[in-house]
Formats: C-alpha cells, structure tokens, sequence
C-alpha cells in the first residue's frame, strides 16, 4: 500500500512597521524577508528589530513578531554596524599582537572601543595605519559572524584555557543559558550581538584614538589600553566624518573657551571644578536673567538652597543609596556622628521647602526654581571641559502639581524648552521618552503603578506638543521617567540639553501632603525640570554651536573701538564711555600696533562689531562700522549705531525662525 506524507509547514505572522502583516514560514529569518521585499532592502538592511530587540538578520524568527528591518539611516543600524567592526578590529589585533587579551568592546555614539590587554606589547599611533590595513583585508574577505549557543561550564573552560581573565571575569556574571560566542575569521568573542551577516558591508575604516581605561572603570583594577575607531559603508561617508572632526577641532570649547578668556581650570582648586572668567561670568549671567525672566512670566518662585545638607536628607530621598559612591565622601563635624554631604542634587532640599507650611489643592501648582550648584565625585579620566565636571549649576526647578494638573504643566516646560532652542537657533533635535527597563525594576524607586500613570502623561504630552520622539528603555532616572531632548548643533553632532521627568516617588518618601476640595490630604506630584541641564554643559555645547560667535545678545563683547592711532585714542575712549552708558558692551582697543593688526586680533575674538575712528571720524562724531563676516557697513553716528545694535539684539530675541 503507497502512503503519502504532508509536510505540514507552521506559519507566523510578521507586522511591519505601517501595520502590514504578511505571513512567512516559521524559522525565516530578517535578511530573508527583506528578499522577499526587494534585492536591494537585502543589500541594504543590516539588523533586525523584533518585538523592540535587535538581532541577527540571520537569526531564525519562530514566533508571530512586530519587526523593523535597519539600515544604515537607522541608530540601531549604526550600532549594530559598529559592534561588528570592534570584532574586525579585535581579529586585526590577534593577528598583530599575539597573546593580547580582551575585556569589551561597545558600540559608542560614534563607532566604537575594545579595551584590551596587550602584555608585553606597546602600541603607538604608528600602529594604527597597520590595524586599519588588517581590518581591511578581513572585512575584503566578506567573513561572516557566526552566532553559537554555549553552556557557562563551556565559556569558562574556553576562557580559563586560554588565559583570559577578563572574560572569565564576565562569563562569571552571567546566567547559564544566556552565554553565545560570535565567530569572524579566526577570532571568537564572549558577546550577545548582534552582529552583521558578515564584514562585507564595512568599506572604510579609520582608527581615531588611543586612551587608557581602567578594567571594569574602577581605579583598582589593572589599566587596558582603549582604542577607539569607526567604520562606513562608504569612503565619501568617512571623509565627510573626518572634515566634520578637523571643523569639531576649531570649535573645541575649550580651546575657544581659552581664547576668549571665558574659564579656567586650576589644578590647586581641583579637577573638574570651572573657574569662570569675567567674560565667561557675564555670558552665564545673561543666560541666567534670559531664563529667570521667562520662569517669572511662568509662574516660577526663585528659591535659594544651601550646597550642603545633611546625610539623612539624601537617605531619604534615595540619592545617597544611588549616588553615593559617585559623591565626595561625607563631611564630619565636630560634633559625634553628624554627617553632612555636598548636595548632588536640589530637589530634596525643594521638598523640604514645600513642607515649611501647609498646602491647599489652591496653592497648585507650586513652582520653585533655582540655579543651583550640585556636586558628583565624577572619574578623572571621564571629565572633559565643562561637558563633564565636578561641580556644576543645574538650571533647575521643581514643579508640585495635583494629578489633574500634570499634563498641562508639563506641556508647559516643553513649550519653554522649545522656545530657548529657538532663540538659540538649535532647530534640528528629537525628544527622548526616557523609560524604566521593564525587565530590571530593582534599579529603580516607587510602584508599577507610579511609573505607569508617570510614563503615560509624558508620551500624553509630548504626543499633544507634536514633537519627534523616539523611546529608549531603561534610560529613565531611578525616581521616575523622563523626556530628553537630544539636539543636533551646526556641525551635525548631538547633545543632550533639557530634561522633564514626572516624579510620584520623592513625593511619598518625604511625605509631601495637600488638602484637597474634598478637605481629603493627597500627595501632589513633582516634575522636575532643566531647559539647559547645566550652565556648564549648555554654555560648551552653545560655544561649539556657534563656534564662539555668540548671538549679539549674548556675546560678552558686542563692539570694540579702534583708534587708526593714537592721535585718536582720546575719541575712542570718549565713544567707548558713551556706548557704555546706552548700554552697549563695548571695549577700546588703542594698543600701539597698526591697525590692521588690531583689527585682525578682534575678528579672531569674534567681536561682531569693529568700530574705525580716525580724523573724518572725529570731526564728523561719527563711527566706521564693519561687521564681522561681513565687512564694510558705512557710516553711522552714535545713535545709528546704538539703534543698529538695539534691533538686532531685539529682533534675536522676539524671531522664531
């Protein structure tokens, strides 16, 4: 008797991003169903989102799955492009280096790092030509990366063999089940991926830096030496990468910062902790009455806070337990057992501020708001300028509001946000809904039912303010989740300047209380806020913005007079004296140097305007202008010039462009 089989083929469902679902065999994998969409998606993709997690493209799909394929365009692209190069690089070191040992090797915002153990071997940038070549011959290789499930008594025999404490190190860490090696070539690594098909995508190549980085970041483990690279999928890609690294360095803002006498470092003060110069104090300033006379118009109540408080008030408020091995050590006094620290954050002492009287449902919302200085006991080797300092001043403020408040205060902020990178001209940014990492909830303070009311009046609102957003998991603060803003300055980079986060938690752990209509007590929720983030860290980011060439309402030095000689330093001064009284900020420069030289020297300060005087000048009592990046301008008397100078600062001020 003839019997026939039929194999029966299981099917799932997979939905595209636009909410198209098709039906695929179980076990396709994401660079088969970019195939079936077209040859050059397949060409193009690089990994796969499935149900929002990252994978191989050629890792077998068994379940129905919301999927989204990447590609070059997309972050997640990028890191899994750049992930994939620190193996290539890992494999061009094992060949060049025998014996060297690896710790990790991440992705970053910009390529990527290993940290490795190089034994008796010294590497310099002269090395660096020699790896890129390598890592050029395997990638030409189009080697692929290939993925192995290993059990934890497998990885650890691989790793102790072959004498690689680091690994071991991690491997011990980690849960049996959950352990997989990738192969490229010759090399295999300890890592959970994902990785690219194979090195066949990687076409440029550029090593960037050498650094020392301690194992694991703690300062008693051994130092690694760090090397830094990144890739493309295209040479025109690295060079235009390149050309934005040499205009980067012309705008450093610490080199800019130097130049235009706006900070200062002293290593007898301490490292980390800003010294600001006259200019650089009169620019933070103006940022500061900017800000304060907005907040006022908001609503705002300008408090004052001590940059010291007691251990407890941080135990209270769950910082100590999250930053205390980040803050300097506790200060002691003279009397027994009283311990106090520097304040690594305001709002504890804003709690307590709320609590120094009783509160009605029709105090609310209560906004306080202070530029006040916190402090974090940040790793020497992770500090930069003013991007990443000891000692720093928030721009902060704490917002107590009923429930039925929340999305609108909060709609508020972002409108305050949006109109600072307006006036500052930073129109290309994206707001990021900084969630908890639902699979790691001991990180964090406060119940599911906090977080979940908190998470949905912030994507509530940013929804309503129609603003870009992308959702990142497990970047929320431990009190609460929080809306980011990551701006893109003129050369293309991004930073992250502003933050809202909605806060249920530090209301409850310091009791925080309001009658409400019902003569009920209730707790009030807390938004916290920082439009800037930190004095320190916004004025960088604006220097490297704009170069140094600050808008006209904010330059420390808006004009500078220059006498064609000395015959004419006594109407400089006189000019420079009246320009003083209209309030224009303005310097004479009467050196005895030619005047060519001196206008030179104040075009290299970025002084806007450069003010002539000579005898036609003095006779007229008139001023030639010229402007900077722009020459010539004519002719103008005092108040011309004054009315000239008054407008434009008006018009940056009122233009939302």
């Amino acid at each position: 008797m003839h019997v026939e089989y039929t194999k029966i083929v299981s099917m799932i469902k997979i939905t595209f991003p636009d909410g198209t679902v098709r039906e695929y065999n179980k076990g396709i994998t994401g660079l088969e169903i970019a195939q079936s969409i077209s040859p050059r998606l397949a060409s193009e993709v690089l990994s796969i989102g499935i149900n929002g997690q990252t994978r191989d493209l050629t890792r077998p799909i068994d379940e129905d799955a919301e999927i989204k394929l990447y590609k070059w365009e997309d972050a997640e692209g990028k890191r899994t492009f750049w992930h994939s190069s620190s193996h290539l690089m890992a494999e061009a070191l094992d060949a060049i280096f025998p014996g060297v040992k690896f710790g990790i090797g991440p992705s970053i915002e910009n390529g990527f790092y290993y940290d490795v153990d190089l034994g008796e071997h010294i590497i310099t940038e002269a090395d660096l030509k020699k790896i890129e070549d390598k890592m050029l011959e395997f990638a030409r290789e189009k080697q692929q990366y290939l993925r192995r499930d290993v059990s934890k008594p497998e990885a650890w025999k691989t790793y102790t063999e072959k004498g690689d404490e680091y690994k071991v190190e991690l491997i011990n860490d980690l849960q049996d089940g959950t352990i997989t090696f990738y192969t490229n070539g010759n090399f295999t690594d300890l890592c959970r991926g994902p990785h690219l098909p194979s090195t066949e995508p990687i076409k440029a190549i550029k090593l960037t830096a050498i650094a020392g980085a301690y194992w694991r970041g703690n300062e008693k483990n051994k130092m690694l030496t760090r090397i830094y690279g990144i890739t493309f999928p295209k040479k025109k890609l690295l060079d235009e990468y390149l050309a934005m690294l040499e205009e980067a360095k012309k705008r450093d803002h610490r080199k800019v910062g130097k130049e235009l006498e706006l900070f200062a470092f002293s290593q007898k003060v301490g490292q980390g902790l800003p010294l600001w110069l006259p200019k650089g104090a009169a620019l933070r300033e103006r940022l500061e009455v900017f800000l304060r006379n907005l907040q006022k118009k908001g609503g705002y109540l300008q408090v004052i806070t001590p940059h010291i408080g007691q251990k407890e008030l941080y135990v209270t408020s769950g910082h100590y337990a999250k930053y205390g091995a980040d803050s300097f050590q506790p200060i002691k006094t003279p009397q027994e057992g009283e311990e106090f620290l520097l304040k690594p954050m305001n709002c504890p002492h804003h709690c307590e501020i709320y609590k120094t009287k009783p509160r009605s449902y029709k105090d609310l919302p209560l906004r306080l708001a202070e530029f006040g200085t916190v402090y974090r006991y940040e790793q020497s080797g992770e500090l930069h300028g003013l991007t990443r300092v000891r000692g720093f001043t928030q721009d902060d403020a704490h917002i107590f509001c009923r429930s039925d408040q929340l999305k609108e205060e909060f709609c508020k902020v972002i409108d305050i946000v949006l109109y600072i990178f307006k006036i500052l001209k930073f129109g290309d940014y994206t707001a990021q809904v900084s969630l908890r990492d639902p699979n790691n909830k001991e990180k964090y303070i406060g119940s599911d039912e906090n977080w979940e009311k908190a998470e949905s009046a912030i994507i509530e609102a940013a929804a309503e303010k129609g603003l870009k957003t992308v959702v990142e998991k497990g970047e929320a603060a431990f009190y609460g989740p929080k809306l980011d803003f990551m701006v893109k300055d003129a050369i293309g980079r991004k930073w992250q300047l502003g933050t809202i986060q909605v806060d249920y938690n530090l209301p409850e752990r310091f009791e925080l209380e309001y009658v409400g209509a019902d003569d009920k007590r209730h707790r009030p929720v807390m938004i916290h806020r920082a439009p800037f983030g930190s004095m320190e860290r916004f004025v960088a980011v604006l220097i490297e913005h704009t170069g140094g060439k600050f808008p006209l309402w904010l330059i420390p030095e808006q004009a500078v007079v220059l006498p064609v000689s000395e015959k004419y330093n006594e109407y400089a001064r006189k000019l420079g004296e009246l320009l003083d009284e209209k309030e224009i900020r303005c310097t004479v420069d009467d050196k005895n140097e030619t005047i060519g030289k001196r206008i030179r020297e104040n075009e290299l300060k970025r002084i806007p305007y450069l003010l002539i005087v000579g005898e036609k000048e003095e006779q007229a009592g008139t001023l030639a202008v010229r402007r900077q990046g722009e020459g010539d301008k004519g002719v103008f008397t005092l108040d011309e010039f004054v009315d000239l100078i008054k407008n434009e600062v008006k018009h940056e001020l009122t233009s939302i462009q």
